[in-house]
């Protein structure tokens, strides 16, 4: 019998991934959770959630916008209830590493599944090819505050392999993964490894939080956007996240991608080409 997995946030940077990885999979049938889907599923309208969990026995959750947010324990409560009674048997949950209100979601999950993996992860390699960095990286001028801030930036695609092995082996269940890249980068580090690897000339400005939340409100960023990055900067860059780990060697059996060939290979896509 097959395997029925629940992918939720499916056009996320780990969603598409982890669906991407099981679409080929014999032994799954998976479901995709998003608001497009035929079947829609929305964080915000817990109606939309019984009939995307009727069925299945394993869902990964991706909490859009982040777990920080005031309302997500309460949407990880209810719905990781609803899916327990409703007969699934696993929850693999992608959490905030070093914010403390991912981890009471956390402690939800532990509480509410019959079977838990949770996967931490802080700054995606790919927000500077998918996310809220790329913009500033065509335009050639990146300006962050917390420059000084050391983060092993992650790279999705490892963070999707580790999910998808927590949700098709049970010898995962009841653990948790703190998933890091080999190195500390510096985000002027990083935005210099673009520039080389693009061949482009990308200037980095440092600011602080004061001078980055008036930028974001200037070119009109919605405020929940501008509290969100304002969080992860002012709260998560302080330190707690400095250091590597070797949990995707840990599941995964070989190391973590290196930012460099992060790099290396999406530069060759042209996504950093201001002319594509």
């Amino acid at each position: 019998m097959k395997k029925k997995i629940l992918v939720l946030g499916s056009n996320g940077k780990t969603g598409r991934r982890v669906a991407a990885r099981l679409e080929n999979n014999p032994e799954v049938e998976i479901s995709l959770g998003s608001r497009n889907e035929k079947i829609p599923f929305d964080w915000e309208k817990p109606e939309t959630w019984e009939n995307v969990v009727n069925g299945i026995d394993t869902v990964y959750i991706t909490f859009q916008p982040d777990l920080a947010v005031p309302f997500a324990a309460d949407a990880i409560e209810n719905f990781t209830n609803l899916a327990t009674k409703s007969g699934v048997q696993k929850i693999v949950l992608l959490s905030g590493r070093g914010e403390q209100e991912a981890q009471v979601c956390e402690e939800i999950v532990k509480k509410n599944a019959k079977n838990w993996t949770i996967i931490r992860a802080s700054w995606f390699s790919q927000n500077f090819s998918e996310s809220f960095f790329l913009d500033p990286i065509l335009y050639g001028i990146v300006a962050l505050p917390r420059a000084e801030a050391l983060e092993p930036f992650t790279d999705a695609d490892d963070i999707a392999d580790v999910v998808t092995a927590a949700l098709l082996d049970e010898s995962h269940n009841g653990k948790t993964y703190e998933l890091t890249g080999p190195r500390l980068l510096t985000f002027k580090d990083a935005v210099n490894e673009i520039a080389n690897a693009s061949s482009r000339n990308i200037s980095f400005q440092s600011l602080s939080l004061e001078e980055y939340a008036q930028m974001l409100k200037e070119y009109q960023v919605p405020e929940d956007h501008i509290w969100l990055v304002n969080y992860l900067f002012e709260q998560v860059l302080d330190g707690r996240n400095s250091n590597v780990t070797s949990d995707i060697e840990k599941v995964l059996g070989r190391k973590a991608k290196d930012f460099s060939a992060y790099a290396e290979e999406t530069a060759k896509t042209g996504i950093w080409n201001p002319e594509n």
